[in-house]
């Protein structure tokens, strides 16, 4: 799956392509590897679980029938309808996602809403909850069809493991560089990779029509009821068809709405139909098959080619993971749910070409325990789908929010709109709840740590603000108060970086307090990420004037886009704002936090603010601010 996972993609901020500017068909293909990647690779275990479940107990045509028809009504269902058809409707400035869908949720709500906020930080959390477990899944899934390839020995059982950490450690340490030359080829070979899983579907359909009753919704049915409880077991399973589903609406900033519907409807949906009715024929008339449907219908003479062009989907499937969470990191620290975190560019010419170590060592962790933990598709597929089926739920909740509050319609509307798709959802989530024992537990205790911090972050900035607040001078006042003291006067422009524009930077208090002395010109300077993903350069910048000592600079940024201060303040001219960045001093206060236990939060969550806060990213490198022109005055809060 890909929360926005544009990275290998998405045009420069200098110079945004819109999804119009490139050809119909070209955005089309390029989705092939950035947004069904995921869902491209589901064949490779997902006929293969539900039917290890429900064999036990079931008459092998049935089961087979049943199961094939519960995966075609859950792609038709919750990916073409729920999806495809309306969530895409949903777009945030041409963006999706959940952190997109979120912000535009807020700016509709009737006021600011903190459940909004939390169903944003959920969804978020339980993306790098899913996050961990795709890259271990796809690559291990397709690496152990080497067990099954001819003329490979029997010992290679023993090496699957190692194969695929070896694929994924080199997946992960290639990030540094970027992957703008090889992104090209990803939506050609996932396309490839399409065209194959069709026409192994065809070769065994042929073998066995019969296998086209599965696409009526009444074996599923009867599946689930003659089973009881197993089919509600199974259906943990069958949810692994549609993993990666999300990544449709998320990815459509880039692609654009049509070109993924055209992919989806006319390529993609046929492809895995096909495959997985494949599977079914193949099952149905060689039982044994059932084992390890996909590598079973594979003929001899390509089983190496279709074996490497599956582990290289898999790889495909897996960096639009990574990026789509460097993606998802790199909008939750604008819209203030993360600290600050080191995001670096890895191309000069492509914005989404981005590389944030910290979340890429992590996610290299979290993926080769599960690796070493878990060893095997099938295992892996215990822990897989929960995350997901939240996300979507989540999905869900803030789509009722658009339909009641935006679109406005009429609460019984919104409550039908939704209601549908989160009972579904819920059916899903249930089933796959089931699977905690199991593994399930990780990615929701990884989901939950991440909510923790997020909280903890947005409550703690936002109690330090106040309180800030409470113990600054409004700018008004301090303006007249130095209009009746006039300090001496420094030569040059001073820039005071603040959060609140209309009080006292708190490092222009502290440099008059200490030394004394007020520059001739003083920008006060606010940094503000807007509900939009992008702001253009020509509203970037908003220039007040308070008096003849001060003016208040307010510089907007979407909330996909990272703030760059040189930059910004050179649109400044254009507005009659000149200044030498040379001869301007940046001052920016660095706050020493101290716990109490009277402040609004746990005496536990105090220390963890405090720890995020020191580990933040510097200011300086964050903004790109010049360093040699930078002034830092500390003071010491208690929160």
């Amino acid at each position: 799956m890909a929360d926005p996972a544009v990275g290998a993609l998405e045009a420069s901020e200098e110079s945004h392509r819109s999804p119009h500017a490139e050809s119909f068909w070209g955005l089309a293909l390029g989705s092939m590897g950035v947004v069904f990647g995921d869902i491209g690779t589901s064949p490779l275990y997902a006929m293969r679980e539900a039917l290890r479940h429900s064999r036990a107990t079931v008459d092998p045509s049935v089961a087979v029938l049943g199961v094939v028809s519960l995966i075609t009504w859950a792609l038709i269902l919750i990916v073409t309808v729920k999806y495809v058809i309306f969530l895409m409707r949903a777009d945030n400035k041409g963006e999706g996602g959940t952190l997109a869908l979120m912000a535009l949720a807020q700016r509709f709500v009737p006021r600011r809403s903190g459940w909004v906020l939390l169903l944003g930080m959920i969804g978020a959390a339980l993306f790098y909850g899913d996050g961990i477990i795709t890259p271990a899944m796809s690559v291990l899934a397709a690496v152990e069809g080497v067990r099954d390839a001819p003329g490979a020995p029997h010992e290679i059982a023993r090496l699957v493991v190692p194969i695929a950490a070896g694929i994924l450690v080199l997946l992960f340490l290639v990030q540094a560089r970027g992957t703008a030359s090889v992104a090209r080829f990803f939506g050609p070979v996932c396309a490839l990779w399409f065209l194959v899983l069709a026409g192994l579907g065809v070769y065994h359909i042929v073998e066995d029509p019969t296998i086209f009753r599965a696409l009526s919704p009444h074996y599923g049915i009867i599946f689930l009821v003659d089973n009881g409880f197993l089919g509600f077991v199974i259906l943990g399973s069958v949810f692994l068809a549609v993993t990666g589903a999300e990544a449709l609406y998320a990815d459509m900033g880039h692609f654009g709405k049509k070109p993924i519907r055209a992919a989806w409807t006319f390529f993609v949906l046929p492809a895995l139909l096909l495959n997985y009715l494949g599977q079914g024929a193949l099952v149905l008339h060689h039982p044994g098959a059932h084992v390890d449907p996909f590598y079973r219908m594979i003929p001899q003479p390509i089983y190496w080619p279709v074996l490497l062009l599956a582990n290289a989907a898999s790889v495909i499937a897996s960096q639009a993971v990574i990026t789509g969470a460097f993606s998802m990191t790199q909008q939750a620290v604008q819209l203030g749910l993360f600290p600050r975190i080191s995001i670096l560019r890895t191309s000069e010419t492509q914005a989404g070409q981005i590389y944030v170590p910290q979340v890429n060592t992590a996610l290299m962790i979290g993926v080769l325990v599960l690796l070493f933990v878990f060893r095997t598709s099938s295992n892996l597929g215990s822990a897989y789908g929960i995350a997901v089926t939240g996300a979507m739920f989540v999905d869900t909740l803030l789509f009722f929010v658009i339909v009641r509050f935006m679109w406005k319609r009429p609460l019984w509307l919104a409550l039908l709109a939704s209601g549908g798709f989160g009972l579904i959802d819920i059916v899903f989530i249930s089933s796959n709840l089931l699977k905690i024992p199991d593994g399930a537990w990780m990615p929701l205790a990884l989901g939950i740590a991440i909510v923790v911090v997020m909280w903890t972050w947005t409550r703690g900035a936002q109690i330090l603000t106040d309180k800030t607040r409470r113990d600054s001078v409004p700018l008004i006042e301090l303006s007249e108060i130095l209009k009746a003291r006039a300090p001496h006067r420094a030569p040059g422009t001073a820039i005071f970086l603040t959060s609140d524009a209309s009080m006292a930077p708190v490092a222009l208090m502290h440099n008059l307090k200490h030394n004394k002395v007020l520059h001739e010109k003083n920008i006060v300077l606010t940094i503000e990420t807007t509900e939009t993903p992008r702001v253009s350069d020509d509203n970037r910048v908003r220039i007040e004037p308070v008096n003849d000592d001060f003016k208040k600079v307010i510089i907007s940024y979407g909330f996909m886009q990272s703030p760059n201060l040189p930059k910004a303040l050179g649109l400044c001219r254009k507005q009659g704002l000149k200044f030498d960045i040379m001869a301007t001093s940046f001052f920016l206060g660095r706050r020493s936090v101290v716990p109490s236990a009277q402040s609004g939060m746990p005496m536990w969550q105090d220390k963890l603010f405090i720890f995020l806060m020191k580990n933040a990213a510097n200011p300086t490198d964050f903004y790109k601010i010049p360093p040699g022109r930078v002034v830092e005055l500390g003071t010491q809060v208690t929160i």
